[in-house]
């Protein structure tokens, strides 16, 4: 016998929980599209990027800056942890930005690892918590297929995306490009 995949499962059980309704009630009413600036970051305790998009739903989306962030070896953890807190600190100074959309941490085998990471994660959100913004988390995956349709897109696919999308060519800079596509990944995913 032949197996279901998730997706027919699921819509067959939205047929049924909406075939006793109304239509008016069986219909999900989405809110309004995103529309504004966000912070898009891909966050990394010795390589950030960071990218600010500008996007207005029916018009082609605007990437007004990117930065990578590199940090020497010799640099404590500490000192990274405060550069990333600056950075995004600057990037919040010199752009109005409404949203700040961050990649979550990807799973990794190395608890050290993990924790690295999970600290240059908190320091980018905190950074934005501070002033109040609103802070969303997105996994790599859902960017992936967001931004590409494809999951497991490698990064030279995300960049030329990036390209198509903006206009802005951001060669081999793949730590801004993935930010620029956590950035689009919410503009093109967040309702209101």
């Amino acid at each position: 016998m032949a197996r279901k995949s998730s997706r027919k499962l699921w819509t067959a059980h939205l047929a049924k929980k909406s075939a006793g309704r109304p239509r008016a009630q069986a219909e999900v009413t989405l809110g309004t599209p995103f529309s504004g600036r966000v912070l898009g970051i891909d966050p990394s305790l010795r390589g950030s990027g960071f990218a600010v998009i500008e996007y207005r739903p029916g018009h082609q989306a605007t990437l007004l800056e990117t930065a990578t962030l590199k940090m020497h070896p010799r640099l404590s953890m500490p000192e990274c942890l405060g550069a990333i807190g600056n950075q995004v600190d600057d990037f919040l100074n010199q752009h109005s930005v409404d949203h700040v959309a961050i990649e979550q941490t990807i799973y990794v085998q190395n608890f050290q690892t993990a924790q690295i990471l999970g600290a240059a994660r908190g320091a980018a959100i905190a950074a934005a918590a501070m002033r109040g913004l609103p802070v969303f988390e997105y996994a790599p995956l859902r960017v992936k297929q967001a931004i590409v349709g494809l999951g497991r897109a490698s990064k030279e696919q995300v960049a030329r995306t990036i390209l198509s999308l903006t206009g802005t060519d951001l060669g081999t800079c793949f730590d801004e490009s993935d930010a620029a596509a956590v950035a689009l990944c919410h503009a093109f995913t967040w309702r209101g």
